[in-house]
């Protein structure tokens, strides 16, 4: 996978532990999946833009789940009022994203980025998102639905991520278990199924540290 190098990391070490997680629509459980990764790899999160602040935003629900410091959550760049593409969110607000608040953070270790909503979502009427990823240059970790319908949605986005060249770790599958979606998606789109989140009921941070165990340590050995 030639998403190692980007994300500083030999593939004797495993994969790369500062990536950007990614969906293949809004509600497919991105922030679950990132919350997932954070706890793993000890790393920081960030959420660059965040629309809609119902319950906090994203940022809070990782603090609330995991109980982690404030240091390991950064601060969003953009925080929008309503749950809205980003871009009509912003223009709503009366805001500007300007890109250069949006350049990666300096920190060092791990890191783990939340995107809003899918890869082609606008962040401003002349910048879509993926766009975004090629300008940070981190490998991406593609969220997507387990059931019916994903096998669309996750193509589409997989051949959008190929066409710009953004290298891809491979899918989480988030849902109940599908008999036959991984094996389709990982023959179709070239890229590994690296784990499949069943539901958790409810999520708590001991329920996914016991699926890092099962399903994504042995793609994040321990440094």
């Amino acid at each position: 996978m030639g998403g190692a190098d980007a994300g500083g990391t030999t593939p004797a070490l495993g994969l790369p532990r500062r990536l950007v997680v990614c969906g293949t629509d809004t509600d497919v459980g991105k922030t679950l999946v990132s919350a997932w990764l954070v706890q793993g790899l000890g790393a920081h999160y960030w959420k660059p833009v965040q629309s809609g602040l119902e319950g906090g935003g994203d940022r809070q629900t990782v603090q609330r789940l995991l109980d982690l410091p404030p240091d390991r959550l950064l601060p969003e760049a953009y925080r929008l009022s309503e749950p809205l593409s980003p871009h009509w969110a912003a223009e709503r607000d009366g805001v500007t994203i300007a890109l250069e608040h949006l350049a990666l953070p300096a920190i060092e270790g791990p890191l783990v980025v939340e995107t809003a909503g899918g890869l082609l979502v606008p962040l401003r009427r002349d910048w879509l998102q993926i766009q975004q990823l090629q300008r940070w240059g981190l490998p991406v970790l593609l969220v997507a639905r387990s059931g019916l319908g994903t096998l669309n949605h996750t193509l589409l986005s997989l051949e959008a991520l190929e066409r710009r060249g953004i290298p891809v770790l491979g899918l989480v599958l988030n849902g109940p278990p599908h008999a036959d979606n991984p094996r389709t998606l990982e023959q179709l789109g070239g890229v590994p199924v690296l784990a499949q989140l069943p539901p958790l009921q409810p999520p708590s941070a001991a329920a996914l540290a016991q699926q890092w165990q099962q399903q994504l340590a042995r793609h994040w050995p321990a440094p």
